[in-house]
């Protein structure tokens, strides 16, 4: 039973505005969240808030300094829920925490209702937190073993390399792409759905987003590529959710296919509003579900609509929620990876764990998995310091991978061990 939790955050600075859903941000607030059980054990968990990934409506009324405030509440109220809960996994407590917080969190919040995603995102250092504690309760487990047996049947694979996907921002010169290039990196994440600077018109927001991809694809589509089906650069495109009608993807797919970048795209992921239910099937890409898909209702409705691919995202919507998705896909034969938010050395591992045992995505020879933090925060190499295991050899990103030897299997990654803070 939980007795005791603690909550606290801390600032971290980026190095550069980073721009993407029609926002930028400065900073990100860092959770650490502290459960004690009855018997002594405590589990430390950790999340990162993103305010404009989880409602941009949220950063846009009240910004991302009220907005960071308001997350932070959210998660104390779940701390406080929390208490004299039991449980045998963090799973069995989930659904109770998001009712409660997003309860709470619509209480609070003045406006239209509020995507789920933002509850989520404030659950993440309780779910981390309460798989640690279960950690601490079964000493030198596995990841996998720790996960309720009938959701192992989908964690199939063990990589000995994950593709690790950097993200080209709005804010992203030539140079800055042709720096990632140069450095091995093959699986590119391109932010699209408009600078903010187009005020979000749809025409404008079109126009941009299809110059920006000739762009990229003027540096590297000529490239050659030896992990990829086709032997080409690949590119994965977020819309983040910004085209509100099929008819404006169509046109991005249509002058993908004029301009010779079709064949490099991977995946689309999020292109619509979640509200919208657009049957996607008839497209000649693998359209991904991410921020829409909160549960396994919505995951299946995605599937229903034709969507090829779920963004996990342990490190933003709970390890708990991924592994309930990425079963349900599973069995319809969707293929699952892992996607950032801009996660701190830790969080990017524990990432890992669940990105190392899910097949790849088709056109991929190994798994997949985003990390960005590296190139966006300001005090990365001191933030790695805390990690466990910060020399361990599955850390640093070698040509565009991590390579994933059997010592990161041994250690789950350094996740469970005690970092400092």
């Amino acid at each position: 039973m939980i007795k005791k939790t603690n909550l606290t955050v801390e600032r971290e600075p980026l190095l550069a505005p980073f721009g993407f859903k029609g926002g930028y941000v400065n900073e990100l607030w860092q959770s650490f969240v502290s459960l004690e059980d009855t018997e002594g054990d405590v589990g430390v968990g950790l999340g990162v808030q993103s305010i404009l990934w989880s409602d941009p409506q949220v950063y846009t009324g009240w910004g991302n300094e009220r907005g960071n405030v308001f997350m932070k509440e959210i998660t104390q109220h779940a701390l406080l829920a929390a208490q004299h809960m039991t449980f045998e996994t963090p799973m069995d407590i989930l659904d109770p925490l998001v009712a409660q917080a997003y309860d709470y969190a619509s209480r609070v919040w003045e406006g239209n209702s509020l995507r789920v995603t933002f509850a989520l995102n404030a659950l993440v250092p309780v779910d981390h937190a309460a798989w640690m504690l279960l950690s601490h309760k079964t000493p030198g487990a596995r990841f996998t073993e720790l996960i309720p047996e009938e959701y192992r049947s989908m964690l199939v694979a063990r990589h000995e390399r994950l593709a690790c996907t950097p993200v080209v921002s709005y804010g992203m010169t030539e140079a800055d792409v042709v720096a990632l290039l140069d450095e091995g990196y093959f699986v590119l994440k391109i932010k699209l759905g408009s600078d903010p600077k187009q005020d979000g018109d749809p025409e404008k927001m079109i126009e941009w987003d299809i110059q920006r991809l000739k762009e990229i694809h003027r540096i590297a589509g000529n490239r050659n590529c030896l992990h990829t089906a086709n032997g080409r650069i690949a590119y994965y495109l977020d819309i983040n959710g910004r085209y509100e009608s099929k008819e404006l993807l169509w046109r991005l797919v249509d002058a993908a296919e004029r301009m010779g970048a079709l064949a490099h795209i991977l995946l689309v992921e999020e292109p619509f509003p979640e509200h919208i239910h657009e049957d996607v099937s008839d497209l000649p890409v693998r359209v991904t579900g991410d921020e829409s898909v909160h549960n396994e209702k919505d995951a299946l409705e995605r599937i229903q609509m034709g969507y090829g691919a779920f963004a996990l995202k342990p490190v933003a919507k709970t390890m708990s929620m991924s592994l309930r998705v990425a079963k349900l896909a599973s069995e319809y034969g969707i293929p699952c990876f892992c996607a950032d938010l801009t996660a701190n050395p830790v969080m990017v591992d524990w990432n890992k764990n669940l990105a190392a045992h899910l097949l790849p995505v088709p056109g991929l020879s190994m798994g997949l998995i985003e990390s960005n933090g590296k190139q966006n925060y300001t005090n990365w190499e001191v933030m790695k310091e805390k990690h466990p295991m910060p020399n361990g050899s599955w850390i640093e990103a070698v040509d565009g991978q991590f390579q994933l030897l059997p010592e990161f299997y041994a250690h789950n990654g350094g996740v469970f061990g005690r970092g400092g803070k």
